[in-house]
C-alpha cells in the first residue's frame, strides 16, 4: 500500500457537499435532453470550465433546472452515495440543498432525499444529514420564511441550516442573515455559514459567522488567515472549518502547494475538515481531496488520519452515534496502518 492508496481508503466523512453537485455528469446531461434544460454545453469539457465563482454559478443554477420531480432527487441522491464510497470510502455525508427553489414542494424534496439517502445507507452504509441552505440571492425575509419551513416539518434527517450562493452584489454579505440565523438557534438548530471563501471577502466575515450567526461550523473561511487574531480565536475555540482544496483551485486559482491557504490553516493548528463543496462541478470525489490534495500540500498518513477523525467530531450526529462512528473509523484507521507499515504519532 502506498500513501495514495491509504488516504483514499481512511474512512471519511463529509461536511460540505451541495446535493444538486453530486448528480452524475452523465445523469445530468441525460435529465437536461430529456427536460429540454438548456445547459452552458452538453459537452462535459465545456460545461465544468469556469472563470470564476460567478460563472461557475451560471452552470449550477442551470443544473438545478433538471431537478423536476420526486424520482430525480431520489435517484441522484443513491447515485451520489454509490460514487462516493467507491471514490473514497465515504461513511457519513451532510448535505446541503436549497429545498426552497424547486418546483416541488420543501416536503418533496426531502421525501425524496430521504428515501435516496435511506435507500443507500441501507446498502452501503454511509449515514446521512440534510441541511437546508439560505440562497443568499434571495431576501432576509425569504431566510426567516425558509428556517420557519424547516421548524414546522420537523424531520429528524434535517440537522441544521446553513448558507450558500451569493447575493445579488456578488458578495457574501453574511450579518444579513442574523435574524433568520437568530430564529434557528432559539428552537436548537445547528447552524454554519460560507464565508471568507471569495476574492475580496476577509476574516472579518468569519467573525460575523461566529459572533452574529453563532454558528457551531464554518465553510471554507480560508480569508482567515489574513488577520492573526481572528485565526487566534477560531484556533481558541476549535470551531470546525469544512475545507474544499479543489474548489479553490477553479474558483480563486490556488495551486496545491504547502503554501495554500488550507494548508496554512492546517499548519496554524485550525480544526480543518476535507470536502468536495460541488464534486462534479469541480471534477473531484472525497478519495482526491485527500490522496492528491494532502500529499500536495505537504501532509502524510498521520495527516489524513487525524483529518478524518476530525471529520467525525465535526459532525452534527448525535453523540451515541458520533462515539459508534469515532469507533468504526479508530478500527479501520489501525488496519490501514499497519498495511501501510507506518506508526503514527
Amino acid at each position: 500500500m502506498n500513501l495514495a492508496d491509504y488516504l483514499r481508503l481512511l474512512p471519511k466523512v463529509e461536511l460540505h457537499c451541495h446535493f444538486v453537485a453530486t448528480i452524475r455528469p452523465t445523469t445530468l446531461i441525460e435529465l437536461a435532453r430529456a427536460k429540454d434544460v438548456p445547459l452552458p454545453s452538453y459537452d462535459p469539457e465545456i460545461l465544468f470550465g469556469y472563470d470564476d465563482i460567478v460563472d461557475f454559478l451560471v452552470a449550477f443554477e442551470a443544473a438545478n433546472h433538471v431537478f423536476t420531480d420526486k424520482g430525480v432527487f431520489e435517484r441522484v441522491a443513491y447515485e451520489s452515495v454509490e460514487d462516493a464510497v467507491a471514490a473514497g470510502n465515504l461513511r457519513h455525508r451532510e448535505y446541503f440543498v436549497n429545498a426552497d427553489l424547486f418546483p416541488i414542494g420543501y416536503g418533496e424534496v426531502l421525501d425524496a432525499m430521504v428515501a435516496g439517502l435511506s435507500a443507500a445507507e441501507r446498502d452501503f452504509g454511509v449515514g446521512f444529514g440534510i441541511i437546508p441552505a439560505i440562497a443568499r440571492q434571495r431576501t432576509p425575509a425569504d431566510a426567516v420564511a425558509l428556517v420557519r419551513t424547516v421548524l414546522d416539518d420537523g424531520r429528524p434527517e434535517v440537522v441544521g441550516i446553513g448558507q450558500d450562493y451569493l447575493t445579488t452584489d456578488d458578495t457574501e454579505s453574511p450579518e444579513l442573515w442574523t435574524e433568520a440565523y437568530d430564529l434557528a438557534k432559539r428552537h436548537g438548530l445547528n447552524r454554519t455559514a460560507h464565508v471568507a471563501e471569495i476574492p475580496g471577502s476577509t476574516a472579518d466575515a468569519v467573525t460575523i459567522a461566529l459572533e452574529q450567526l453563532d454558528c457551531s461550523r464554518i465553510d471554507h473561511g480560508y480569508h482567515v488567515m489574513d488577520d492573526p487574531a481572528v485565526v487566534e480565536v477560531a484556533r481558541e475555540l476549535q470551531v470546525p472549518f469544512t475545507c474544499t482544496p479543489y474548489s479553490t483551485q477553479v474558483l480563486s486559482g490556488w495551486e496545491m502547494t504547502p503554501e495554500h491557504p488550507v494548508a496554512r490553516m492546517i499548519r496554524a493548528g485550525l480544526n480543518v475538515t476535507l470536502s468536495t463543496d460541488d464534486p462534479t462541478f469541480f471534477r473531484t470525489d472525497i478519495g482526491r481531496e485527500y490522496a492528491e490534495a494532502l500529499p500536495a500540500m505537504g501532509f502524510g498518513a498521520a495527516d489524513g488520519a487525524r483529518i478524518a477523525l476530525a471529520g467525525v467530531e465535526a459532525t452534527w450526529l448525535p453523540q451515541d452515534r458520533k462515539d459508534r462512528l469515532r469507533a468504526e473509523f479508530t478500527a479501520q484507521i489501525r488496519a490501514l496502518d499497519a498495511a501501510l507499515g507506518s506508526t503514527r504519532n
